[in-house]
């Protein structure tokens, strides 16, 4: 039985079973000890909207480089229930190595036998089962046993001496096995160099968007629980104290969102975070914020819709929701931040936005960036002070004041003598409400102004090879990552990239890169192309091809590439 992949330096491992089998538990304890031993590892979730049962499965992928995308391919699969090869079937290939107890998951072909819950048992309970075959699997890597061990006493300190000596020698038994596994069989899953990964950090996209708003200035958060959202809120409230955060969960998402305004009103920077269901709810209260000129982030963490659709699966299917929320017309900045580093620094400036242009600022990510993780560069906390946008009023102040870029100057009560008058209505520059048509002419061109400055200051196309190239892709937020690996290993001089992290307003040079181009993609997790409906209303540039996928999963690198390959074949 060899499956020799000398060839290749990543692994793709998929653990898989019910909910409620410990599969999160091999998961992380797998993730850290392969973290601290050196190599690159990225791990993403596939899940059934139940407490229990179902099929769940954790993606591991491990390399000798950083990566920050999935594979669709299994190398290494470890079933923990009957339903889980079905399930995964088309993922699975001949050299699929297999290692499951067949008393507990029937005999499956190409399954290599491990009697876990035998061995579990010879241990002194079957609850040491995922601790062995989080040791085989250690075993079959060539992971430090040394570093195995030292991860292990320090995760179970707390359960006592027994249970720390029970699981090192359980893992020390999988990981024995592992490697007369390796050795017997002839399996060279891969040549994975290792590095130096003591300066690196492991977190997912839910804690990277929470210290990003923490980095960022906020100081209180108020949502109501949702899927994929809840994350966030979640982390900032079990480090409420070390940020001094306030924390509110609010009755429900309308309270949440005006709650929020409140708070910036007061002078507290605050943020909600919810999916498309709550965040529909809020459309009025973004509305508020328009007319109020009243700085609001709100985090739309996307799953596939409509209604509660899946849950706890993945989609980009609510920028148009997130583009045209709100009734009226007024400006808004849209944020879709495309790895660890930019969850955290756009949800970082998201917050500088906001505060300096007065309008909401949605960050626009889903359920698969904010369950994934992978090892990274520790997050830059330069400058560690914000930037302060509040003035100090006087006795003539008018929070509304006619200015040529559309800002006004922004008090908040009790910091000056001046009155901080703010209207629903439509009202002067004073804050009063008013049904004046030229004022009302004035105020809307006042509000849309700002998005004239907005549009000058946001990111520009820069790189000149792109203005040779005659095959242009275009991806935004959580795709982005995938089609950059996808795109590097088509290894075509004349395909270029062009990665979209701000969504609203797109750079203002995108359309000239676009008409230039002999052809020109779009590709998209969700059914109708609603990038390139953007990019086509905003440039009138109307894309070639488009690559669209909506199943509730994000694509595979390799799917990607045959995608493409197969797209620019039907050209030539």
């Amino acid at each position: 039985m060899n499956r020799s992949s000398s060839a290749v330096n990543d692994i793709s491992i998929v653990l898989a079973g019910e909910a409620g089998q410990g599969i999160q538990t091999i998961e992380q304890l797998l993730t850290k000890i392969l973290k601290f031993d050196g190599f690159y590892i990225h791990a993403t979730k596939e899940y059934m909207s139940r407490v229990r049962g179902g099929t769940n499965s954790t993606s591991i992928r491990v390399a000798s480089k950083p990566i920050a995308a999935p594979l669709q391919r299994i190398d290494l699969l470890l079933p923990l229930d009957k339903k889980v090869v079905p399930r995964l079937q088309a993922r699975i290939s001949e050299k699929t190595m297999i290692l499951g107890d067949s008393d507990v998951v029937g005999q499956i072909p190409q399954m290599v036998h491990i009697p876990f819950k035998k061995m579990a048992m010879e241990i002194g309970n079957q609850m040491y089962e995922n601790t062995i075959a989080l040791g085989v699997i250690l075993g079959l890597l060539e992971s430090d046993i040394q570093v195995m061990k030292k991860y292990l006493a320090e995760r179970f300190y707390t359960k006592g001496e027994d249970v720390v000596a029970k699981n090192i020698s359980a893992a020390q038994y999988g990981y024995e096995r592992g490697v007369i596994l390796k050795r017997n069989e002839k399996v060279l899953l891969a040549e994975i160099v290792r590095h130096d990964s003591s300066e690196e950090i492991v977190v997912n996209g839910t804690e990277a968007i929470a210290l990003g708003a923490v980095a960022g200035g906020c100081k209180c958060i108020i949502s109501y629980p949702m899927t994929p959202g809840t994350g966030v809120i979640t982390f900032m409230a079990k480090h409420q104290g070390d940020f001094d955060l306030l924390v509110e969960q609010a009755e429900d998402e309308i309270c949440a969102i005006n709650m929020a305004l409140g708070a910036w009103y007061a002078g507290t920077r605050a943020m909600v975070t919810t999916s498309g269901g709550g965040f529909a709810l809020m459309a009025e209260g973004v509305s508020l914020a328009g007319m109020l000129e009243m700085p609001v982030v709100i985090h739309l963490a996307q799953r596939p819709g409509p209604a509660t659709g899946l849950p706890t699966r993945t989609e980009q299917g609510d920028l148009d929701l997130a583009l045209y929320a709100g009734h009226g017309e007024f400006p808004r900045i849209i944020l879709a931040p495309d790895s660890l580093q930019s969850a955290f620094s756009l949800s970082r400036r998201a917050f500088e936005l906001a505060d300096e242009f007065q309008v909401p600022v949605i960050i626009l990510s889903d359920q698969y960036l904010v369950d994934t993780y992978y090892n990274t560069a520790a997050f830059d906390l330069f400058p560690r002070k914000t930037r302060q946008y509040l003035v100090k009023t006087d006795d003539d102040y008018q929070r509304y004041r006619f200015t040529s870029d559309g800002v006004s100057p922004r008090g908040i009560p009790g910091k000056g003598t001046g009155l901080v008058g703010v209207d629903s209505d439509e009202h002067d520059e004073a804050g009063h409400i008013t049904e004046d048509f030229a004022m009302r002419v004035k105020m809307v061109d006042k509000r849309l102004q700002k998005l004239v400055k907005i549009k000058r200051e946001s990111p520009q196309i820069k790189r000149k090879e792109s203005e040779s190239a005659q095959i242009i892709i275009v991806s935004w937020g959580s795709t982005n990552m995938i089609v950059r690996e996808a795109v590097t290993k088509l290894e075509m001089n004349d395909v270029f990239h062009i990665p979209l992290e701000q969504v609203y307003p797109l750079p203002g040079n995108m359309g000239q890169f676009l008409e230039k181009a002999r052809k020109t993609i779009i590709i998209e997790n969700n059914a109708t192309s609603q990038m390139g409906r953007l990019i086509q209303r905003e440039t009138g540039h109307h894309f070639h091809s488009s690559l669209l996928k909506y199943n509730g999963l994000p694509f595979g690198i390799e799917e990607l590439i045959d995608h493409l390959q197969a797209t620019l074949r039907a050209e030539e």
